[in-house]
């Protein structure tokens, strides 16, 4: 398809721009909170997942740049800064990777749909991303879950272990600007 108008898989793949920077906003509100909590490694954490998600904005972004497709940046919804424990925020990742999972399987579907093969193709790896994030998202909260009251074994498990790929894989999709 060479125009997005009346296009299902284009008007998701937009709107995916601004989940992704919803997503992104959202992580630095957590990463916040953990700075604030004195749990640094949980921040840094955050901090880095933050990072990644502004990445997947702009590999959609670039990905409609060169289909020589208009692309919009919207705004985004207010974010959660304030828990009242740990697991927390934990939980929201986790509730939002799940999110961001369908709405990327919602986005593959329509490409099928609408015979769009250069869509689909870009979509398997943001399907492949999603795997890897639901998985770390689930562990963390695990981890968490088992860890109580003590947030020294939780920070020295976030220390210890690679949690997610940081997004970086040598397929993964250009961004515009450049990946951060």
């Amino acid at each position: 398809m060479t125009t997005s108008e009346g296009s299902q898989f284009w008007r998701l793949l937009g709107e995916q721009v601004g989940h992704e920077l919803a997503a992104h906003q959202q992580y630095t509100a957590m990463a916040v909170w953990f700075d604030g909590h004195d749990l640094p490694q949980l921040a840094a954490h955050f901090y880095r997942q933050a990072l990644e998600e502004r990445n997947h904005a702009m590999m959609i972004v670039q990905y409609h740049l060169d289909r020589s497709l208009p692309v919009t940046i919207p705004g985004t919804p207010d974010v959660r800064n304030d828990f009242d424990a740990v697991v927390e925020p934990l939980q929201l990742a986790l509730d939002q990777e799940q999110q961001v999972t369908r709405q990327i399987e919602a986005i593959f579907r329509a490409a099928r749909e609408e015979g769009d093969a250069l869509g689909e193709q870009f979509l398997l790896w943001f399907l492949e991303e999603q795997v890897e994030e639901v998985a770390s998202a689930t562990t963390l909260l695990t981890v968490a879950k088992r860890a109580g009251d003590n947030l020294f074994d939780l920070e020295n498990y976030v220390a210890r272990e690679t949690i997610g790929d940081s997004g970086e894989s040598a397929d993964a999709p250009k961004a515009a600007g450049g990946a951060l």
